[in-house]
């Protein structure tokens, strides 16, 4: 709440946060004081523990909305070039991310500012990060020295709605990357050429597993990007915790019966932090990491297991990280998505139970409750709401998962073997042209206008209230049945 909310006390910058987090702490410190020194609470036991637990929530509401303050006071101000935007000829800084292309080859990627150039030869410092288009020529250089290498970069500095961009005209490589930086582009690029196959013989599929493995979606076909959006199925491309959950399993396959179940989750920890370095820390790719971690402490035995909690407490140390991406719109949708198919998703799996087949009824209450929580904030920012996704969603993502397994097979044993690239090609040629006639035929579904937020979110609550009364009655039936052997 504190996060997403008082927009007016960070306008105040630390000052404002300061204030308010003393003024929360103040009220639950103050009143258990005041409860310590009160004769009538203490005489009486009952409502002297009453008022303690009344207390300690108050103080865990405190530390909450403190670290909500902390959190949106630690994500990054805008831009600040250190001169005019219309005097700015030239930026530089280091590169945060590897770039992305478009459909015409350029590119565009975040820097992290570290100085400024104007007209005149005017040199400034400058700070925060600021997103820059690059020009096609220079997008095979930035690829080749990575993520974490130095440049400057001439062109124009734009106003945008979404704030200040730079349109570079050219782009120099002032300094490599560091050893390990270096390291990770070698490999990363390495795996990408594997994944293209032959030379001369790049197969149809490579660009839907360069994406679905390592989440660059440079070569994927356009129309079949656009298809899983129509489908209502984009999630399916986004790295998230579907995709940590097939590289645990294999983990978990291969090493359980070697290690033992608690050796071989802290070896799938190891592997999953590296994988995230690798692929880059995209918000729903950290969640999903650290509700992994998570899981291995609890296996281990050092927390509760129960996934709704960790979820919460995924959140909390995701926002206190990384802050910044608690305002990305993944960010949001990966957190609701998952909390509606621990809550809503649950209740409607526990009604589906005798009445559908597992693997069916399984898939459609997670489908049901995740697209519930998400759809009043899919309607505030893309306007359409997608509901072919609740039934399309259990087709396409089993095939797509079965296409990473078998994607993450061919990188392997292809390599090793090289005459194995014939059977896999027309094995996953066959699952790429599957995927591909399920995305597009439920793309055909025309999608529901939603240009009222307000108006969704009236009706999520409306349909999670009736679920909920339908899912209590249909329980309480069921436990009044009398079982047919006792």
């Amino acid at each position: 709440m504190s996060f997403y909310s008082f927009p007016f006390l960070y306008s105040y910058g630390g000052s404002g946060v300061i204030a308010a987090t003393v003024l929360l702490w103040a009220i639950p410190l103050g009143f258990l004081f005041a409860l310590s020194q009160c004769p009538f609470f203490c005489a009486n036991d009952e409502i002297l523990l009453f008022f303690k637990k009344l207390g300690i929530l108050a103080v865990f509401g405190a530390s909450g909305f403190s670290l909500g303050f902390a959190a949106r006071a630690a994500v990054p101000a805008a831009p600040a070039p250190g001169l005019e935007p219309a005097r700015v000829t030239g930026v530089s800084g280091i590169l945060a991310e590897d770039p992305r292309l478009f459909n015409d080859n350029r590119g565009i990627g975040a820097l992290t500012l570290t100085g400024a150039a104007g007209r005149g030869g005017e040199r400034v410092s400058a700070k925060g990060k600021l997103q820059v288009f690059f020009p096609a020529e220079a997008v095979p250089g930035l690829k080749e020295f990575g993520r974490g290498c130095e440049i400057y970069t001439e062109g124009k500095l734009v106003e945008s709605e979404r704030g200040l961009l730079f349109r570079a005209s050219a782009v120099y490589i002032t300094k490599p990357a560091s050893v390990i930086e270096q390291f990770r582009t070698v490999f990363r690029t390495g795996l990408l050429e594997k994944l293209a196959g032959p030379p001369g013989n790049t197969p149809v599929w490579s660009g839907l597993a360069s994406a679905l493995l390592l989440g660059v979606r440079d070569n994927l076909d356009t129309s079949l990007q656009a298809g899983f959006r129509d489908a209502g199925c984009s999630h399916v491309l986004a790295l998230s915790g579907m995709h940590l959950a097939l590289f645990s399993a294999v983990i978990a396959f291969f090493l359980k019966r070697l290690m033992g179940v608690r050796a071989a989750s802290l070896a799938g920890g190891v592997f999953i932090v590296l994988y995230v370095y690798l692929a880059g820390a995209q918000p729903s790719l950290v969640r999903a990491a650290i509700m992994y971690l998570l899981g291995v402490v609890c296996l281990w035995g050092f927390l509760k297991k129960d996934a709704l909690n960790i979820l919460c407490l995924a959140f909390i140390i995701q926002l206190v990280m990384q802050s910044e991406s608690g305002l990305s719109v993944s960010f949001i949708l990966s957190y609701l998505a998952l909390a509606g198919i621990l809550t809503i998703g649950e209740m409607i799996h526990e009604f589906f139970r005798g009445r559908l087949p597992e693997i069916l009824g399984g898939s459609l209450s997670a489908s049901i409750g995740a697209f519930l929580l998400t759809a009043p904030v899919v309607s505030l920012y893309f306007r359409t709401l997608q509901p072919v996704g609740l039934l399309a969603g259990i087709v396409i993502v089993p095939a797509a998962s079965l296409f990473m397994i078998l994607a993450l097979a061919a990188l392997v044993l292809v390599s090793l073997f090289p005459f194995l690239f014939a059977p896999f090609d027309f094995i996953l040629t066959l699952i790429y042209r599957a995927l591909d006639f399920m995305v597009s035929l439920a793309g055909k579904v025309r999608g529901l206008e939603a240009a009222n937020p307000l108006a969704v979110l009236a009706v999520v609550l409306v349909l999670c209230c009736l679920l909920v009364c339908l899912c209590s009655r249909d329980r309480r039936i069921r436990s009044t049945i009398a079982p047919f052997i006792n």
